[in-house]
């Protein structure tokens, strides 16, 4: 046993002063490796912090051992609802208590022994760092991406404030609830800031060709950004001369279409309820029948006749609530034998069903394009239509653009300001978030910045302008945080982000290599800060199209009952506990062994201890009384020193860091029942890979062994030619049969056994596709898997 804690704040305290992270320019090769930057709750980190900044932190000293320029930073997220809540419910001001909390969040990750470049800390409540986020908002307001829009919003009476679609989420019941403290959510129309990501959704989902994000994040990317080709089609309105125009995705069951639906929020429907009382009636609780999700059937007949552009047939026209408002059109054409929703409205009102298709996938009943299959029939019909100017094919994007203005006071102020005819100016400096004691929302649209008069209104040359008084929500900041800390200086100030400065800077750190955070964040901030990105690569200001290179969404740790922790629940882990009772490099380790990095795994305190109890065991090997023989040779345990170096680098370079260390405690085993040894390297190569996961006991050893601080070593190579190639056959077995028979080295585990087996050409025909239900490796001897 060693004091843990006196010998990791001992090396915490050297790498501080000596400030052994700083961020280099001296190599040929660089790396970025970002951590999602937290908000600073006070609660402090929870376990599932440390799990990814330890995976990013391997990576960072791992990169610098191997003679890159690294930078990996870190910063705080603190603008935003949590924190205004937080001061609301508790009577504290967030200006206070955020900084508060950061300290205490560097302190605890201080503790683990993570390599950051606190130089380059960045928050975003810092005005120093939120005048580029004003500076980047006035850039897309000056490109037309930035306006003022009437728009339907998702308002939160309790957090009186508009939400975003990516903070609204649906609850048991199937209503709309906040993502932040599950408060009903209903829609509003409101004037508000609206940021036109859609002119940029199909370079957002054709992009992600350019990058190495997990298939399931880039599903949910290409879900969220929802495109899908159709058409534009002109229905004339019986009796009138105005039109509706549908939009469709099947214009090959324009035949079959026996009604029109047209949403609440259609220009139609709206002119029909200044009219028809019932319609009125109908239109105006569209919000409370829209909040509890069980609308899809509900409509209202509107006694209007469309005409079909194919066949001049009359069909009716319904409001109806399944109908998007702001998908297309807002209108559709309702095809009851060939959508199942369309279907389920028809049999509710008694709608006729018309069949266009048949079994062979060819038109029927749909004059003089029967018996074209559905590919020819949309071009035919398009062609038709569009050269009586009745089509147009458009693409459609489920995405919508962003709501950026939120009702509360702790963000970022707007560099806006209007005169008294309502003309906007943009503020060319620093507009600075005034300090009020009463942050209360009023509920009634307005942001508590309102109230503050003598800040809102001011003259200028004699005239008078008030400044807007919405903030910008909490995505503002980490939409470009990560550029935040290229642009951060030794000084606290930042580069303008419009420098031909911080443009050399950004070629040399740009894109971000690797990036680790929770998949939570696939349709919000990984979306919203590529399109930044992607805005700022237009104007030239950053080299290249794509923020990050490589995502990896890191698993969840559950509490020691495998379920969810939670306070309720009691189960919750505290990182500090842990530090107090095994030490941080335990605990950097531990996370590391449990899993895969990216699956969810349970807590475990024998796991822990028992790494303890390894990290004890090496600290008594490498405190042993070797024999120091320089012409001593020992071929096997040269073997076993070049194949421990070989797989451990390839599996820290792949992070698969579970096998890494399992790969460290062959060697150790192997070095263990060795008395002589020809040199130190033996011991001094361990530590320092060892030292990528357990840094503080690694420089300990070092020292003790007169050996140079980690931070001056280099990453050990290794001797291919070395290594001596024992294996053994293994036979595997598929449900009982025998399917191939793999290779097994010396210094391969049962984790290496099993992946290779299921990796084996032959095996994986038996296994794709299905689920394995057992594993079963009897050593030396067979692997047997059981699928089903």
């Amino acid at each position: 046993m060693y004091d843990h804690l006196k010998i990791e704040q001992k090396w915490q305290k050297y790498w501080q002063e000596n400030k052994v992270f700083q961020t280099t320019d001296k190599h040929n090769q660089k790396f970025y490796v970002l951590d999602m930057f937290p908000y600073p709750s006070g609660a402090g980190l929870h376990i599932g912090h440390p799990l990814g900044y330890t995976a990013t932190d391997i990576v960072a000293r791992f990169k610098r051992l191997n003679s890159f320029d690294v930078l990996h930073p870190i910063g705080w997220d603190a603008f935003g609802l949590p924190a205004e809540q937080y001061a609301l419910n508790t009577g504290n001001h967030p200006a206070k208590f955020t900084q508060e909390n950061i300290k205490n969040f560097k302190k605890q990750l201080v503790s683990l022994g993570f390599s950051y470049d606190w130089d380059k800390e960045v928050d975003t409540t810092n005005p120093l760092f939120y005048e580029q986020t004003q500076k980047i908002f006035a850039l897309l307001y000056k490109h037309n991406l930035a306006e003022i829009r009437n728009v339907e919003v998702n308002w939160c009476p309790e957090l009186a404030t508009v939400l975003a679609n990516e903070e609204v989420l649906v609850n048991e019941e199937g209503q709309l609830v906040s993502e932040r403290g599950g408060f009903l959510v209903y829609p509003k129309k409101m004037k508000q800031w609206v940021l036109k990501i859609t002119k940029y959704a199909n370079r957002l989902l054709k992009d992600l060709d350019l990058v190495n994000f997990p298939s399931s994040l880039k599903a949910l990317q290409e879900n969220w950004i929802g495109r899908s080709l159709g058409w534009n089609v002109e229905f004339l309105i019986d009796n009138s001369s105005k039109k509706i125009n549908i939009f469709t995705t099947r214009l090959e069951t324009i035949f079959g279409a026996t009604f029109l639906a047209i949403s609440p929020n259609h220009w139609l429907a709206e002119e029909l309820a200044k009219k028809n009382e019932e319609i009125k009636v109908f239109v105006e609780n569209f919000a409370a029948r829209e909040k509890q999700k069980n609308n899809a059937k509900t409509g209202i007949n509107t006694n209007l006749f469309a005409i079909n552009p194919v066949n001049n047939k009359k069909i009716p026209i319904f409001i109806c609530d399944y109908v998007i408002a702001n998908y297309q059109t807002g209108a559709l054409m309702g095809v009851p034998a060939h959508d199942e929703r369309d279907k389920d409205f028809a049999l509710l009102h008694n709608i006729n069903f018309i069949e266009v298709i048949n079994n062979k996938d060819k038109l029927i009943n749909s004059n003089q394009y029967n018996g074209l299959t559905i590919k020819q029939a949309r071009a035919h019909i398009h062609f038709d239509l569009k050269n009586e100017g009745k089509s147009r094919q458009v693409e459609a994007f489920k995405i919508k653009d962003w709501v950026f203005s939120r009702q509360r006071y702790w963000g970022e102020p707007f560099p806006i300001y209007f005169d008294e005819e309502g003309k906007i100016y943009l503020e060319e400096k620093l507009v600075e978030l005034p300090y009020m004691e009463n942050i209360t929302p009023s509920g009634d649209g307005q942001s508590p910045l309102a109230n503050n008069k003598s800040w809102v209104f001011f003259e200028k040359e004699g005239k008078k302008y008030r400044r807007e008084t919405n903030t910008m929500p909490q995505w503002a900041g980490s939409s470009w945080y990560f550029l935040a800390y290229i642009l951060k200086n030794p000084d606290g100030t930042y580069l303008d982000i419009e420098s031909k400065e911080a443009y050399k800077r950004f070629e040399k750190w740009m894109p971000v290599d690797l990036y680790i955070g929770g998949q939570e964040h696939a349709v919000g901030h990984l979306i919203y800060s590529r399109f930044w990105y992607k805005f700022l690569y237009d104007l030239k200001l950053v080299p290249t199209k794509e923020p990050f290179y490589k995502v990896v969404n890191q698993g969840m740790i559950l509490g020691t009952d495998g379920q969810k922790m939670s306070k309720s629940k009691g189960n919750i882990i505290n990182p500090n506990d842990v530090i107090d009772q095994f030490g941080a490099d335990s605990l950097r380790l531990y996370l590391m062994f449990m899993s895969p990095l990216t699956d969810t795994k349970a807590w475990s305190v024998e796991g822990i201890q028992g790494i303890k109890k390894w990290v004890d065991r090496i600290v008594r090997i490498m405190q042993k009384s070797f024999i120091f023989e320089a012409n001593y040779s020992n071929p096997e345990f040269e073997s076993v020193y070049h194949q421990s170096i070989k797989e451990i680098t390839e599996n820290i370079e792949s992070l698969k860091y579970n096998i890494a260390i399992s790969k460290m405690m062959v060697y150790i085993n192997s070095l263990y029942k060795q008395e002589i040894l020809n040199s130190k390297k033996y011991l001094v190569d361990f530590l320092i890979m060892f030292s990528t996961f357990a840094p503080h006991i690694s420089e300990e050893l070092l020292s003790q062994l007169g050996e140079k601080p980690i931070h001056l070593q280099k990453w050990p190579s290794f001797d291919e030619t070395k290594i001596l190639q024992n294996t053994i056959n293994i036979a595997v077995q598929v449900n009982g049969k025998l399917r191939a028979v793999i290779e097994k080295l010396d210094t391969d585990t049962k984790e290496d056994i099993l992946q290779k087996a299921k990796n084996n050409e032959n095996v994986l025909k038996y296994i794709e596709n299905k689920v394995i239900i057992k594993e079963i490796y009897v050593e030396n001897k067979i692997v047997t898997l059981v699928v089903k």
